[in-house]
């Protein structure tokens, strides 16, 4: 009896281990009268020979045990050394998961981990988009490059895919271990030239996917045939989905990175908005003033403006079209352009169709705001005012009666040449004029019930006759209490802006 190995090459033992002849040691072919293979994990590793036995039938029917115990012997050996090689390289590329955020770093360590581990010639990674969702095409645009090793420039640079419409690629993404003894026999390949031009022969692939989601395919190769075992197929799939969880660790840090950023920014911007509003009300003993500017995100689309110009004290209440950053660089232009020409001393009625004259020039034609602008004379209580598409100012006369200032008018930023009309009213002393955008009657309750226009108005009368509640600052703090206690714990659907002007006794 005697033991070869895969290439008939008599193996035998000695005082410095293991020594290999040749084909012609041994038994001639001949006398080998029982050959019994050993195979491991598929792979021929040797044979059993034996030769001229005295008793073949019993030696025939002994050999196979043998070649069995030898072969799950050889078996555990290989996989106790493949397990040996797969945790370490797990725990290699673990260890690269804590606060990890470079993803090319990543997918290079993955790849020679296994072609290390494996003993292959060449490999890539290559990554979808973030936003993709899976294979988009049968060429490799769709594809990015992250890492590459032992391919040529030429290779990795061609869009054309391995396989018929991308066959390889899709099985490893639904989760199979693609695995080609040789690329050149196998009729699935549709670049025969480039592979031979390449060299490659034997390949495997394998899906990065995340939680069901496609990430990326990672391939290797060898320079000749090969036939990959169960445990080679396992040992990419454990490193595939490994790198796949790194990648997306990559990208979540990277992404809050950029959150993070993006919030500086929001904030850094909410500041600058809040210093367009007022910074100090005019300051006159003959009206008392109070207001206030909540945003349902932290930028906003409403804006309020309170400032003298000609003796007068001029009040406007706008409200832009949308929310968050868009709402809030619109309403930027607008209060700019509002303040450039309500400074001018204009009448309201020519201050709105200037700045919608503005608004059309410089903005989309889906953008657009509403506003509210009126010039209280102190002296004798007049007011002269204008509206675009606005919500009417109340007036809280001094018999308890709620009047609303009604004007028609067009959005400002939708038709060039709009016109405004203006309107004449007087607030009598002790009488409380509330601007307000449409957050205020829009505040919502926990069973979906708007507070409505007329829940204000009801307000408004419930405080007259009562001196602690109809000051400016009293009723501007009456109607954000009762606008909380009706809102709870619900969200905020618009900002929410309100005025409150009362003409001194």
């Amino acid at each position: 009896m005697e033991l070869r190995d895969e290439h008939d090459r008599l193996v035998t033992t000695g005082p410095d281990g293991w020594r290999i002849g040749s084909a012609e040691d041994g038994l001639p072919r001949a006398a080998r009268t029982i050959v019994e293979p050993l195979v491991v994990g598929g792979s021929p590793i040797g044979t059993i020979v034996a030769g001229g036995a005295a008793a073949p039938d019993r030696l025939g029917a002994l050999l196979p045990l043998v070649s069995q115990t030898a072969v799950e012997w050889c078996h555990g050996f290989l996989e106790l050394h493949h397990a040996v090689d797969e945790l370490g390289v797990l725990i290699e590329l673990s260890s690269m998961l804590v606060g990890a955020s470079d993803v090319v770093t990543m997918v290079e360590q993955a790849l020679a981990s296994i072609l290390r581990v494996l003993g292959l010639d060449a490999g890539s990674v290559v990554l979808l988009r973030e936003d993709a969702d899976g294979i988009m095409s049968d060429d490799e645009r769709d594809l990015e490059l992250a890492a590459a090793r032992g391919l040529s420039p030429e290779w990795l640079e061609s869009p054309e895919a391995l396989s018929q419409k991308r066959t390889f690629d899709r099985l490893a993404l639904a989760g199979e271990v693609v695995s080609i003894e040789d690329l050149l026999s196998d009729g699935r390949v549709r670049i025969v030239e480039q592979v031979r031009t390449e060299g490659l022969r034997g390949f495997m692939c394998a899906g990065l996917v995340f939680r069901g989601r496609p990430i990326g395919v990672i391939r290797v190769y060898s320079r000749e045939p090969r036939a990959f075992s169960e445990l080679d197929k396992r040992l990419l799939r454990s490193i595939a989905q490994q790198a796949a969880a790194a990648v997306q660790q990559s990208r979540l840090i990277r992404r809050r990175q950029r959150d993070q950023e993006m919030e500086r920014q929001v904030r850094l911007a909410a500041d600058v908005q809040r210093r367009m509003l007022p910074r100090a009300l005019p300051n006159d003993a003959r009206v008392e003033l109070a207001a206030r500017y909540q945003p349902s995100f932290e930028l906003g689309g409403d804006f309020y403006d309170l400032f003298e110009v000609g003796g007068m004290i001029a009040v406007a209440v706008g409200d832009v079209a949308g929310k968050g950053v868009p709402a809030a660089m619109l309403m930027s232009l607008v209060r700019a352009s509002f303040r450039a020409h309500a400074e001018r001393g204009l009448p309201p009625d020519q201050v709105l169709a200037l700045v919608n004259h503005d608004l059309c020039r410089d903005s989309l034609e889906s953008e657009f705001a509403t506003m509210w602008y009126g010039l209280l004379d102190p002296s004798d209580g007049s007011l002269v005012c204008a509206n675009a598409g606005h919500e009417p100012p109340l007036i809280l006369r001094r018999d308890g009666r709620c009047e609303a200032l009604e004007i028609d008018g067009l959005v400002v930023g939708i038709d060039a040449g709009a016109t405004y009309r203006a309107m004449g009213a007087r607030l009598e002393p002790g009488e409380l004029l509330i601007a307000f955008t449409d957050g205020v009657p829009d505040v919502m309750s926990f069973s979906g019930e708007r507070f409505g226009k007329g829940r204000l108005r009801a307000l408004l009368e419930d405080m007259h006759g009562k001196p602690h509640e109809t000051s400016a600052p009293a009723a501007l703090s009456r109607i954000l209490r009762e606008l909380r206690q009706w809102g709870g714990l619900t969200i905020r659907p618009d900002d929410t802006t309100l005025v409150v002007a009362r003409r001194a006794d």
